[in-house]
């Protein structure tokens, strides 16, 4: 009996969700966000937010949660999730669960669901606004 699963790596499965989408630089969202009301969104645990901190304005949703929140139709919708047209940007810190994340959005309707290249870390890379800890490095 072998002992690696026979199903698709989780590479190939982030490789896959990535070709679907048309993923952001830091500086094209921060562009998105302030001039094309798209939604940033940031499905980082509470630890990596304390330690490495925050994009001010950026929605905070709960992975486990963040198709709930983000579908127009569901009755759990968070306000700003208004119109399956709207660009939502996810993030995390390094950009590889936020494209499996973005793809999911994509499966409910959400048309230009996508996420930020390189992750909140690349974010704070470019010297874009950070909130908190990391703020200060």
């Amino acid at each position: 009996m072998s002992a690696h699963p026979t199903g698709p790596r989780v590479d190939t499965l982030v490789d896959a969700a990535r070709s679907r989408l048309v993923r952001v630089t830091p500086e094209q969202a921060a562009h998105a966000v302030t001039y094309e009301l798209a939604l940033l969104v940031d499905t980082r645990p509470a630890e990596d937010r304390a330690r490495y901190g925050t994009i001010p304005g950026a929605l905070v949703v709960d992975r486990n949660v963040l198709e709930w929140r983000l579908d127009p139709t569901s009755p759990h919708r968070l306000e700003q999730a208004d119109d399956p047209r709207r660009t939502v940007i996810v993030f995390c810190n390094e950009g590889y669960a936020s494209s499996l994340a973005a793809a999911s959005l994509r499966d409910l309707g959400l048309v230009n669901a996508t996420d930020l290249v390189g992750g909140f870390h690349a974010w704070a890379a470019a010297g874009l606004p950070v909130a908190g800890p990391h703020a200060a490095a």
